[in-house]
């Protein structure tokens, strides 16, 4: 999920958060409502924001997602782009474009 940090929120970019689905898959859905109750700000077709606050536990639940093998990496992992710094509350759930 491609990813930036300006003044201590994080934005995930809207094409890359996970989508709700009525009548799709559970544990997609239920990403979908984990990611939505901890952000800030979920606007429809915005970018999702996330408060420094959560990052330790946007981090546990991305990791927590990654590791139940049903999402792939590029739905539970923060992409950010070359040379900009990754916090460490947010690196064992990040990479680097």
């Amino acid at each position: 999920m491609h990813a930036r940090i300006e003044n201590d929120m994080l934005y995930i970019h809207a094409d890359h958060v996970p989508p709700f689905k009525k009548g799709g898959s559970v544990v997609r859905n239920s990403y979908f409502w984990a990611m939505k109750s901890i952000s800030d700000f979920t606007p429809r077709s915005g970018d999702w924001e996330f408060d420094r606050s959560v990052w330790v536990a946007l981090a546990r639940m991305l990791t927590a997602f990654a590791e139940s093998g049903y999402l792939g990496l590029s739905e539970t992992q923060l992409e950010f782009e070359l040379g900009e710094p990754i916090p460490d509350e947010l690196r064992s759930c990040s990479t680097i474009l």
